[in-house]
């Protein structure tokens, strides 16, 4: 990748800071800059994978460490923990977790046979192929041959999706200008409901649908009918239910499959599809 696309990505980064962080800070939703940067830089350097990939680190992981960053600054100062130690407590666990992310991925690599593929279940890397798909289509292939109108390509209506998602909010701010007393108009979020599709691939169709029945029993039926209970145990469960998922998840490898011992299938845990679509893994002729 040349030197001046270091910068530009950074850049892109920088100037996303802002904006993204307003959202993420209304709506506890993150806008990914992925898109952008691989569209940006598909663009001025096509049929080049590594170099978009590398550019997409640079300008979507950068700004997606800047505002955890910010958030962790922010819980510090609720804390009235001062913030030099909390810088030093995020540089050295920053530090720790690139040395064990990289140990762990190293052994797995060397350890488990058929890695991320289909053959090598559980560990089928659903967020490494979707980076590598988008490696494929953003960086080998181009956007111009995708998105574009370079060798009759199918999918340039979608750009219009960019225009559509800059012009949905304006009219239901304007409605809630001209008639205020309508109070779910104030509720009509696009950013979030946008981004909520951002984590398809490789999100099942299951997550979404605990998701919202989740969301409905705790911030709508408990907040409504329990305030008391909600107001001081609602985030704390929030936070026990996903400690709980990693701790699970720690104790089902380590002590059972990694033992070579597995869950019977059942209807909720079918061997065949995650999400009970035998075709959920085919390609667009079904195979």
């Amino acid at each position: 990748m040349p030197w001046w696309a270091v910068f530009l990505a950074m850049g892109i980064a920088i100037f996303f800071v802002l904006p993204v962080g307003i959202v993420q800070a209304v709506t506890n939703q993150q806008p990914g800059l992925n898109i952008i940067t691989e569209y940006v830089i598909g663009y001025m350097l096509p049929g080049q994978a590594i170099p978009n990939v590398t550019f997409k680190t640079y300008g979507y992981i950068v700004n997606v460490q800047a505002l955890t960053f910010v958030s962790d600054l922010k819980l510090g100062h609720y804390m009235k923990i001062p913030p030099r130690i909390m810088y030093m407590a995020q540089l050295v666990s920053t530090v720790i977790a690139c040395i064990i992310n990289l140990a762990t991925a190293t052994w797995l690599i060397n350890t488990q046979p058929h890695i991320c593929t289909e053959e090598g279940r559980p560990f089928t890397c659903r967020s490494t192929n979707t980076f590598y798909s988008a490696s494929i289509i953003w960086g080998a292939i181009a956007p111009a041959r995708v998105f574009g109108n370079k060798d009759g390509a199918i999918y340039s209506p979608v750009q219009w999706g960019f225009l559509a998602g800059a012009i949905l909010p304006i009219p239901f701010w304007l409605a809630s200008r001209k008639w205020p007393n309508v109070g779910w108009l104030k509720l009509v979020h696009w950013p979030v409901l946008l981004a909520a599709t951002s984590n398809m691939p490789p999100a099942l169709p299951y997550f979404y649908t605990n998701g919202l029945a989740l969301g409905f029993i705790f911030m709508f039926w408990a907040r409504r009918y329990r305030y008391g209970w909600w107001s001081r145990y609602n985030y704390l469960t929030s936070a026990a239910l996903d400690s709980g998922v990693a701790i699970s998840g720690l104790v089902i490898f380590f002590a059972l499959q990694n033992n070579k011992i597995y869950f019977p299938a059942w209807w909720g845990n079918p061997d065949d599809a995650l999400d009970h679509c035998p075709l959920g893994g085919a390609n667009y002729y079904g195979q």
